[in-house]
C-alpha cells in the first residue's frame, strides 16, 4: 500500500548518497528487489534464478550457485561461503544490557515461579493454531508442570484477538505481555523455561538463546524453517502426511495445523521439561 511506497522513499532519503561494495539480497520477493534497485552497490548478490521469486534476479548482478533445497539458515550461509566467509562456529550472541537484566530480574521475581512463554499467533493465518487448543494446553502447563504461562508477541489485532479468546476460556492464570517491545520479548524468552510457538520470529529467537521451544508446524515445512539444528525432538509435526513421510526442505505449504492436537503439544511439553529443564536440585 501507500505506506510501503513511503518506506521506499525513506530508504532513498537515508541511503541515496551512500555507495556500498556489497549488498546481500537474502530475500526473494519483489519488495526486496525494489530496495536492492534503490541502493547503490558495486556487487548486488542474490539467489540463483531457480530459487529467486518475483523476478528478483533482475535486481542483482551476481548470484550464488544453484543448490539443492535445505534449511533457510543454511541457504543464508551460502552467501557467506560465496564471499569466502566461514560461518562457523555459529554464535548469535544475543546479549542483555545491565538495565535489561535488572528489568528481567524484577519481572521474574514478581512471578515467583518458572514460566512458559507462549506465542499465540503469526501474521499468516494458516500458521496459527486454535485459541481453544492453547487454552487447554496452558491449563496443563500450570496445573501439571507448575509453570506460569506468559503470552508474548506484538501489538497486532490478530494476536490481541486470539490472546483475549484464550484468556477468557482458560482456567490458567496467564500473564499477557503483548506489545511492541522486542527487547522485552527477548529477555522474557531468555528467562523462561520453555516456549510454545508456531513458525514465527520468537521461535527462532528462542532457539538462538538456547531456550527449549515446542514448535507447532502444519502450514510450513519444518525441514526448511524449523528450529535450526536444535530442539527437533520438540516439533509438533502437523505438516507430515504420515509418521514416516520423507520430504525435502522445499517451500511447499500445507493445510496441516488442523492436525496439531492438545495431546500432541502436551506430549512435547513433557518431553521438553524432562530433557532440557534444569531443576533446582541439579543447580544446588
Amino acid at each position: 500500500g501507500l505506506r510501503t511506497w513511503h518506506s521506499f522513499r525513506d530508504v532513498t532519503q537515508v541511503l541515496g548518497n551512500r555507495k556500498f561494495d556489497l549488498l546481500l539480497g537474502l530475500q526473494v520477493y519483489l519488495k526486496a528487489g525494489i530496495l536492492t534497485a534503490l541502493i547503490q552497490s558495486k556487487v548486488k548478490l542474490g539467489f540463483d534464478r531457480a530459487r529467486a521469486r518475483d523476478m528478483q534476479w533482475l535486481f542483482t548482478n551476481r548470484r550464488i550457485p544453484q543448490h539443492a533445497p535445505q534449511h533457510v539458515q543454511d541457504q543464508y550461509f551460502e552467501f557467506l561461503h560465496f564471499i569466502g566467509v566461514n560461518p562457523k562456529p555459529i554464535n548469535w550472541d544475543l546479549q542483555l544490557s545491565d538495565s535489561e537484566k535488572e528489568a528481567q530480574a524484577a519481572f521474574f521475581s514478581r512471578i515467583g515461579k518458572r514460566t512458559c512463554a507462549v506465542v499465540v499467533a503469526t501474521s499468516k493465518r494458516e500458521k496459527n493454531w486454535t485459541s481453544d487448543g492453547y487454552a487447554r494446553v496452558l491449563e496443563e502447563v500450570e496445573s501439571t508442570h507448575g509453570l506460569t504461562p506468559v503470552i508474548i508477541g506484538g501489538p497486532s489485532t490478530v494476536e490481541r484477538a486470539i490472546a483475549n479468546k484464550i484468556m477468557t476460556s482458560t482456567k490458567a492464570t496467564v500473564l499477557d505481555t503483548l506489545g511492541n517491545n522486542i527487547r522485552k520479548l527477548v529477555w522474557i524468552l531468555e528467562g523462561s523455561s520453555l516456549l510454545i510457538s508456531p513458525d514465527t520470529g520468537p521461535l527462532h529467537i528462542s532457539r538462538a538463546l538456547g531456550t527449549p521451544v515446542v514448535s507447532l508446524f502444519g502450514h510450513t515445512n519444518p525441514n526448511r524453517s524449523g528450529p535450526y539444528r536444535a530442539f527437533r525432538d520438540l516439533i509438533v509435526n502437523g505438516y507430515e502426511q504420515h509418521s514416516r513421510e520423507e520430504y525435502p526442505a522445499i517451500r511447499e505449504y500445507r493445510d496441516g495445523m488442523k492436525h496439531v492436537t492438545v495431546d500432541n503439544v502436551l506430549e512435547k511439553v513433557s518431553l521438553a521439561l524432562e530433557r532440557y529443564l534444569i531443576t533446582e536440585e541439579e543447580v544446588t
